[in-house]
């Protein structure tokens, strides 16, 4: 996906076009939220199949194998799917990795906040189609909207019902000290001493529900900054990778291409296009 988001409603005729389509199981550069408020949803996602009717919230992070197949209940289908890049709001993205890792289709009620979803949907779909649309707007209204969903989802399933596991807490943990200390030019030793556990312990929990290390993690997290800075500073790439702890600009140049397949020169033209 070439776009920062992308905002469109499956309805009848959506899953009329998909059920006769190729669809098979395949990955995305983007993360993908699916909210639905009326039909159904066949979703093969984590080598398991699933089916969900609505209303349902599904959130796919990036690189995960799944395929989804939308159906009609009683004749309707109604599912918003917003479509997003991870740095595009990259302070959520993380925290919803561990969140929906392992539960990606989530039930819902159509109570409290849930029922005021689709509106929110409808703002950020309108801002999305505007001659030059305010980022900074749709931003806050994704945010506000994951906001949302989660207030709902624990009222629903409260720590009581939903067992969350030691290393998701932990995760968690992680997660939270990370976004304070990624700029710092700190390893996993580090990261560890703080969550009172051992590195080995800590890289388990890691592979365990992002299949990355810690050390890979970190950088992702510094990647993600990077493409922040991209996009919404003026910032000399030297001074960019110096700012995320690079002392050498050919070094951080050589990370950046690695993990996002183009130069940081190579992105921020990308993206002015895009944004134009």
């Amino acid at each position: 996906m070439k776009k920062l988001i992308d905002v469109f409603k499956l309805d009848e005729e959506g899953v009329l076009k998909i059920a006769a389509s190729e669809n098979e199981p395949h990955q995305h550069d983007y993360e993908e939220l699916l909210v639905g408020m009326e039909g159904a949803l066949d979703h093969f996602i984590d080598f398991e199949s699933e089916e969900i009717n609505a209303p349902f919230i599904s959130f796919v992070t990036k690189g995960k194998v799944h395929r989804v197949v939308p159906k009609l209940k009683d004749g309707k289908c109604n599912i918003w799917v917003l479509r997003f890049k991870s740095e595009f709001i990259p302070e959520t993205t993380f925290q919803l990795y561990s969140y929906y890792h392992g539960h990606a289709n989530v039930k819902m009620k159509l109570t409290g906040c849930f029922t005021r979803i689709p509106d929110m949907c409808e703002m950020i779909y309108n801002e999305t189609r505007q001659p030059e649309p305010d980022y900074a707007v749709i931003q806050h209204l994704l945010s506000a909207l994951f906001s949302m969903i989660e207030t709902e989802r624990r009222k629903l399933y409260p720590k009581s019902e939903i067992v969350e596991k030691t290393q998701s807490t932990t995760f968690r943990n992680f997660l939270e000290i990370l976004d304070e200390n990624f700029r710092r030019p700190e390893g996993v030793e580090f990261y560890a001493e703080k969550l009172f556990m051992t590195s080995r312990n800590l890289n388990l929990i890691c592979q365990n529900i992002l299949n990355q290390s810690v050390s890979e993690i970190i950088e992702t997290r510094k990647l993600i900054e990077a493409k922040n800075l991209l996009i919404t500073t003026d910032k000399t790439i030297a001074e960019i990778g110096f700012e995320l702890g690079y002392q050498e600009k050919s070094y951080f140049t050589r990370v950046f291409k690695k993990k996002s397949a183009q130069t940081p020169t190579e992105f921020r033209e990308m993206m002015k296009q895009q944004l134009v």
